[in-house]
Parts: structure tokens; sequence; C-alpha cells
């Protein structure tokens, strides 16, 4: 695999793409970042480039057209995350297009208390990482945390599926998330990276429960074969239209091996129905999120 190209704040928006909603991008502290770099490297041949500070990350989104950007942080022990959430949420103080998310641990003290008191501070949701976090999505360890989340009527973004490299992995995959889905039926949940290698189950989770999304990162970027042994075209437009309302646009960056503008173009370059797009794009992680948008973004935020 070539270099990555280096990620700068030079590309101009394209005006079916802004103004979007990246929802589903990681901003960590310096050296957990550098950690997760490595472990990533070391289980793959990617390299990275990109920025890993927040406004070096928001000039390159900012430039893309994204309007605000979901950060998902993951605890990958028990203890920190109570400490890494007040991290994400002193970030977000200084930003106007952070939208930080929660994290827990299923190992935690008082994991009710951890995600409880992350939303009263701001917190938009919640990031589950089961692999890493070695639980399935509705892990009985996890159950106060779920609750929390139902009372708050916040979001749950998970890694779910057995992509890039979880086929293996006994906390993820279709049957673990029908398991959280039958649960906990009122709580809005997504799957990341399209649900792969399990798409085909995961789109008919979409299609059956309207609590139930999934977010195009890493599976739909022009890269996706390359990096992942994934074809976008296998989804095909008729389903990005049918499921635009349940499908919203995510990017992994700056943990990405390969430039910011290979996440979108191409759903870009499949020339989709306005309304599509700006669902893609824009409304289906608004209304994941809860934001009311009426007036812009901007107030919701």
């Amino acid at each position: 695999m070539s270099p990555p190209e280096p990620q700068t704040p030079s590309e101009e928006p394209s005006t079916a793409f802004a103004p979007a909603i990246d929802a589903h991008t990681h901003l960590f502290p310096d050296r957990l970042a550098a950690a997760i770099r490595r472990s990533l490297s070391a289980e793959t041949d990617w390299e990275f480039s990109s920025p890993t500070t927040r406004p070096e990350i928001e000039a390159v989104l900012r430039t893309a057209g994204v309007e605000a950007y979901v950060a998902l942080p993951y605890a990958h022990k028990a203890g920190i995350a109570r400490e890494l959430n007040d991290w994400l949420l002193e970030q977000a103080t200084d930003s106007d297009m952070l939208l930080p998310f929660a994290t827990v641990h299923p190992d935690d003290d008082a994991v009710a208390a951890v995600v409880r008191d992350a939303f009263e501070a701001g917190a938009r949701g919640l990031k589950i990482h089961c692999p890493v976090q070695e639980c399935r999505p509705a892990d009985p360890r996890l159950e106060p945390a779920l609750e929390v989340a139902a009372a708050y009527d916040r979001p749950i973004t998970y890694h779910g599926g057995t992509a890039p490299m979880f086929e293996d992995t006994e906390y993820v995959g279709a049957d673990a998330f029908a398991d959280l889905i039958d649960s906990y039926p009122d709580v809005r949940v997504c799957c990341a990276h399209m649900g792969t290698y399990e798409v085909d189950r995961f789109l008919a989770f979409a299609r059956e429960h309207e609590t139930v999304y999934l977010d195009t990162t890493f599976a739909m970027s022009t890269s996706a074969e390359e990096t992942m042994g994934f074809d976008p075209s296998t989804i095909t437009d008729e389903t990005l239209i049918d499921l635009s309302d349940s499908i919203m646009y995510g990017s992994d960056f700056p943990n990405i091996p390969y430039p910011y503008r290979n996440e979108r173009a191409g759903l870009l370059a499949r020339e989709l129905p306005r309304e599509t797009t700006r669902d893609l794009f824009y409304r289906t992680a608004a209304d994941y999120l809860g934001l009311d948008i009426e007036d812009g973004l901007e107030s919701a935020i």
C-alpha cells in the first residue's frame, strides 16, 4: 500500500456534500491517540498521516464542508472512562463543531453514574466498541448504562460488526446486535461501518426497526476494497434511497489510511437524488442525535 497523502485543509467543499454532519470521528488525548494508531498499524498494513489534534482535525473537516462532527471515545480498560469523557467534554467547550459522545467500560465501578454524569455535562450519546471492550452490545454489565441512555433518550453508537478484523470475535455480529434490539427496542442505536461484513442482515434491521441506524464509515469509501475487502457497489443506489432515513455519513477521521475525501467521493459519484443526499450527509444524523435543525445546526449545537 502506498503512503497516504498528507491531510491538509485544501479541498473545496462539494455543494452536494456541504453542509454535512460527520457522525463518526475520533478525538483522543495525544498519548492515547498515538497508542491507538500503533495498535491499528500492528493489526494491519495501514499508515496514517492525518492530524490528531482538535484544531487540525476541525480545519480538515470544515474545509471539506462539515458543519458538525460527532467525536466517539471508547475506554479500552476499566477506570479511564470518566476521565476520557471529561477531557472530550472540555474540548467541546472550545469548539463550535464538536458533538461529544461518552463512553463507559463494562467493568467500571458505578457504570450508570459514569454515563449519567457525562450526559448531565453535555455528552450527546454513548459509544461502545464491542471487540475492544470485550462485551456484547447488550452485555449484562452494560445494562445500567443502557438504562440511563434510554431514560435520557440518548443514542448509542456501536462497533457491532465483524469488520475489519473481528470475524472470529464472539462480541460482535448480527446475532449479538439482534439481542440488543430486542432488549432495548426504543433506544436509537447505530451499528458503524454499515454492519460489515453482515451488511444484508444489518440493512434488514434498519428496514424493520425505525430506531436502528447505520453509518457509512470505511465501508462506503473509495478505499474500502483495499482496506477491508468490501465492495461498496454491493450496496445499491436503491438501497440508499430506500433507507436514507436510517443511513448517515461517517468517516472514522482521523484514523483512516487515506485522504478524507475518499469517504464521501464514492457516495457523491452515485448522483443520488438530492433528498437522499441531504439525508445521508445531514438530516439522518440530526435525527439520530435528536437535534432540532429548523433554525440551522448552529443553534441546535
